[in-house]
């Protein structure tokens, strides 16, 4: 082998290593964002799950404070002397 095929052989193996590791790159960081993104999905439902209770919580409670406000004037009005 001549030195300029030498120094060929040699620029290539360079070339494919750096290529080789540009990828494992940009492949660990294509998986993280995919887990970031899954993590984000699963903490989106989690908060939509957390909201759907909180609401059902808050209405649930209305009615029984509009309930009992109801039940308290119709007792105001059968105790009022006739």
């Amino acid at each position: 082998m001549t030195d300029w095929e030498e120094q060929s052989a040699a620029e290539q193996a360079r070339r494919k290593a750096n290529l080789a590791r540009e990828q494992a790159i940009e492949e660990g960081l294509k998986a993280r964002k995919d887990r970031g993104a899954e993590k984000r999905a699963a903490e989106e439902a989690g908060q939509l799950a957390r909201e759907q209770a909180r609401r059902k919580a808050n209405l649930a409670r209305e009615q029984a404070i509009a309930e009992d406000q109801e039940a308290r004037r119709l007792k105001r009005g059968k105790q009022t002397p006739e």
